[in-house]
């Protein structure tokens, strides 16, 4: 009789391996393997002993990996072999803490298909329960206050599960097995509809009265995963149109959540890869072709664009609400332009109750204020804004880290922390300028340092003086003795996109943002560099030209363009026929003086000034309500169907100057100012205009490589979230045989600077 050999495998798993399903799955793994042992969550790891014959432990390792549940990241499994002790049973253990470890943390999760049935099966005990949730998906990092990754240390710990849930997740071969935020109508979270002034609303059913409301025309605040939404019918003006104008966002679009795929798909246009990242465990919300002719979408909702921001439902609540209303919702952050996003039923109708009619809250406290994600597809998903569902999932480095904390940017604002091989990019944050998002930036550091156990011996910041996370990092680094290094913008912008694609350099670093302070104490934001992951040299950049009254110039785009004729084609420059010739006398001649004399009219190279300055001069967009509005309404006026080879170009010129490479753009606006003249169609002027700047980046490109032999070429900076500009310089960058490099994981706006920031601070 053949007697097969026994063994012990020891198997340490690390990744993202807890909230996610992965102990059952261990569980009855073993138990299809005939394998006997043990499994628990450690502060660090998951740690598995499993003993039977040798082909059968060896079997589970492969099977380990490949049939892991699909929120599991698994980074590596580490197994080591020794004599059998004996194991009568497989059990799951209790969590073991562990002092200075750090696991991995799931962020939250779409509803899955098993859940979504239930809710909507009548005969299930939790038909219609909005917090209906398993081991597969629902709240995790929002409710998660310290690891292990266990009930009592989450904001779920204040409900006590009923005999049924209890049984659920004692229940190794339940889907609910230590699904931590497990519950029911019995005795789970339930929500309560109020007032604006908090008093509360008599109904039968919440959800029914909430989508009644909605239906009606009124606005509401809702209570959701990682704060409130404000939402109301997406098909109706006079709604949005209150909505924007209570919340003071007068243009910049509103994110829209639809019932179904097959709803999103009467309203807009939808590839397969933009498909697959709606259904995503992540559900971001996704920029898409609007399909403007067949859609009962309010144009309010996303004025003068071709995109409209959409999301299918994420929770319980919003399948509930969307499936009751029959109607698509907008859903678009719970606060007032430029705050922090608001959490809390106190907070909400405190900051809120000016803006919404009714509150519809909930009683599961949220630990981690999260925004929704926003994602575009050029060819692949790119990070526009990362957040809900990716966060605080780290992105890895190729090297080893040493414990930085990294402040990030002033608008778009995210901070990062490195441990290891790991890079944890906080969730978006905002735009640093009030104390409201300072204080969330704080709190959410501190979070991130007591779930990672990261005491940071560097602090990385931007060179800008004034940024208040600049600010931030010079305080409590001098505070706490720690190493200061300021990182330039620019460079830290390269350096994302070349860790995201595990690249270290050199590159040509191409970015084109809109603002940056420089080495020489300009801004920057129209720059070619050469760069690696330690150091970086400017060679190139668009000349400078002023910014007419500092800030003003930004909100008001027409002070740009003026900024750029009277410096460039002289101050005696025409404006006659030209939009421009509409600015008052008495404001174009205090222009030309500020100009002439340099008063608050500090030097920039901005790409994103100069897409400004062209959009205004053509008419598209004289002042703006949000960032980049007048860019981003120029990009939409060009043409959808683009022959690349085909197309026109602006004349400009690269010369030498004080050893540097500068692009002239003088001859470009003396031939817009004739096109505009001769009544050239804007969107002929548009596509003409982004193609010229397509090919300056590659004409530089090629004028560096000469020199450099390098032939790599990294964009990045937020001008490269326009479409168009982004698929033409990549084409023309391919034809001239460059690899080029994009952002994918991480944004290419300041969201990703922080990941840069930290890279480089490890080298310095």
């Amino acid at each position: 009789m053949l007697v097969r050999a026994k063994k012990l495998a020891k198997i340490n798993v690390c990744g993202v391996v807890q909230g996610v399903g992965f102990r059952p799955f261990v569980y009855r793994l073993a138990y299809k393997h005939n394998l006997k042992g043990l499994v628990r969550n450690t502060s660090g790891n998951v740690e598995i002993e499993v003993e039977g014959e040798e082909e059968s432990c060896k079997n589970f390792l492969t099977d380990l990996e490949v049939e892991a549940p699909p929120m599991t990241h698994i980074e590596r499994v580490e197994a080591t072999f020794y004599p059998v002790k004996g194991y009568t049973e497989f059990k799951i253990c209790q969590s073991l803490s562990q002092e200075g470890k750090y696991q991995l943390v799931s962020p939250d999760i779409a509803t899955c298909e098993d859940c979504k049935r239930e809710i909507f099966n009548p005969t299930d005990r939790r038909f219609y329960y909005p917090f209906t949730n398993c081991t597969n998906c629902g709240p995790r990092f929002t409710i998660i206050e310290d690891i292990p990754y266990d009930r009592p240390k989450t904001t779920m710990r204040k409900f006590q599960m009923c005999p049924e849930c209890q049984q659920e997740y004692d229940d190794p071969l339940d889907r609910r097995f230590h699904a931590q935020p497990n519950a029911c109508p019995i005795c789970g979270p339930s929500l309560e509809l109020v007032n604006s002034n908090g008093s509360p609303i008599e109904h039968s059913d919440a959800i029914k009265a909430t989508s009644e409301l909605l239906k009606a025309g009124e606005i509401l605040a809702i209570r959701g995963l990682g704060g409130f939404h404000l939402a109301c019918n997406a098909t109706g003006e006079k709604a949005i149109n209150l909505l924007r104008t209570r919340k003071r966002r007068l243009f910049k679009p509103l994110a829209v959540m639809m019932s179904t795929l097959e709803d999103i798909e009467r309203h807009c246009l939808v590839s397969v890869k933009e498909r697959k990242l709606l259904q995503s465990p992540q559900c971001p919300i996704v920029l898409l072709r609007w399909k403007h002719n067949s859609s009962n979408i309010s144009p309010a909702v996303a004025p003068n664009l071709n995109y409209l921001g959409v999301m299918l439902p994420y929770t319980p609540l919003h399948h509930l609400l969307l499936r009751e209303t029959g109607i698509p919702l907008v859903m678009t952050s719970g606060n007032l332009s430029e705050e922090p996003i608001a959490k809390d039923n106190d907070e909400a109708l405190i900051r809120l109750s000016g803006i919404a009619d009714y509150f519809l809250f909930h009683n599961r406290d949220i630990f981690a204020r999260y925004d929704d994600s926003v994602y575009m597809v050029e060819g692949a998903p790119q990070a526009i804004r990362r957040a809900r569902g990716y966060a605080p999932y780290p992105t890895f480095l190729p090297f080893k880290s040493k414990e930085i904390l990294a402040c990030g940017a002033e608008l778009k604002n995210t901070f990062c922390l490195t441990k290891d091989e790991h890079a944890f990019l906080s969730q978006h944050i905002g735009d640093m300028e009030n104390e409201e998002t300072l204080e969330h930036f704080e709190n959410t550091i501190e979070l991130y340092k007591k779930l990672f156990r990261i005491e940071p011996e560097i602090i990385a910041y931007d060179m800008h003086p004034e940024y208040l996370s600049t600010k931030f990092a010079l305080n409590f680094g001098s505070e706490q003795g720690l190493n200061l290094i300021p990182i330039q913008h620019h460079h830290a912008h390269i350096v994302s996109c070349l860790v995201e694609n595990e690249v270290e350099g050199p590159v040509i670093g191409v970015v084109f943002d809109g603002t940056g302070y420089g080495t020489d104490g300009t801004i920057w934001g129209g720059e070619f560099l050469t760069a690696d992951w330690r150091s970086f040299q400017r060679v190139g950049h668009l000349e400078y030209v002023p910014l007419p009254g500092g800030e003003a110039a930004i909100r008001k785009p027409y002070r740009m363009a003026l900024g750029y004729l009277y410096t460039l084609l002289g101050e005696d420059f025409s404006l006659e026929g030209l939009p421009l010739s509409q600015v008052e006398p008495v404001e174009l001649e205090l222009i030309k003086q500020q100009l002439k004399r340099g008063i608050n009219s500090p030097l920039t190279s901005s790409a994103g000034r100069l897409f400004d300055a062209v959009s205004a001069l053509a008419g598209v967009r004289e002042e703006i309500d949000y960032e980049a509005q007048a860019a981003i309404e120029l990009e939409m006026l060009a043409p959808n169907e683009v022959d690349e080879p085909a197309l026109k170009a602006y004349p400009f010129s690269i010369i030498e100057y004080q050893g540097m490479r500068l692009v002239k753009l003088g001859e470009l606006f003396n031939t817009v100012v004739q096109d505009v003249k001769n009544q050239v169609p804007i969107p002929i002027i548009s596509l003409k205009f982004h193609n010229t700047v397509a090919q300056i980046i590659t004409k530089m490109c090629k004028l560096i490589a000469t020199e450099t032999g390098i032939a790599q070429v990294a964009l990045s900076g937020g001008v490269f979230q326009n479409r168009l500009l982004l698929k033409l310089a990549t084409a023309a960058l391919d034809r001239e045989g460059f690899s080029v490099l994009t952002h994918h994981l991480v944004p290419c706006n300041d969201g990703g600077i922080s990941l840069g920031q930290a890279v480089i601070a490890n080298f310095t």
